[in-house]
């Protein structure tokens, strides 16, 4: 009899103790959202521009999320240009092999653009404060960088904002 009890309690405190975590879980956002405008400009020759997206932390290595780019060119010249997103290039871009799975994508039309980052594409982020930078450049234009402090875990709702003034127009985070 004494065996099924010890067993009833183990289980008991193993359910009680998930049920507890659970909303610790729960309430800890899954998603960061990151909303990137790109702006119409008026200039003779337009086009589009390679924009990076990743996160730093100081003393971590940078963790690319999103890079734009022409990637369906013949004999993947678009990678060509990708140095020109500099800042990016010297942090994490050199590192990569392209089409990096997960993170490639085409580049944007200017507009208002949503994309978002589950916990499982930001990877093991350590409790602390954080860097989400957006790079731009492009061909026969200038170039542009934003950053925006977050501290992660992070808050719902919580986020922040950067407005360019060229490449980039306003750049938010939010999380979910």
């Amino acid at each position: 009899m004494q065996p099924v009890s010890r067993a009833a309690l183990t289980g008991l405190t193993l359910g009680l103790s998930s049920t507890l975590a659970a909303p610790a879980l729960a309430a800890a956002p899954a998603t960061m959202d990151v909303t990137v405008t790109i702006p119409r400009l008026k200039v003779a020759e337009y086009h589009r521009p390679y924009v990076a997206i990743w996160v730093e932390k100081a003393g971590a290595p940078a963790k690319s999320v999103a890079v734009w780019y022409d990637y369906d060119m013949k004999n993947n010249e678009g990678t060509k240009w990708l140095r020109d997103v500099r800042q990016w290039w010297r942090v994490s871009g050199r590192s990569l092999r392209f089409p990096a799975d997960g993170i490639t994508g085409a580049t944007r039309a200017p507009g208002v653009h949503k994309i978002s980052f589950s916990r499982a594409q930001l990877g093991a982020l350590a409790p602390g404060q954080y860097v989400l930078a957006i790079e731009a450049a492009r061909e026969v234009g200038g170039r542009e960088l934003l950053r925006i402090p977050f501290s992660w875990p992070a808050r719902a709702g919580v986020g922040g904002r950067a407005a360019g003034k060229s490449e980039l127009g306003a750049v938010s985070i939010s999380f979910r």
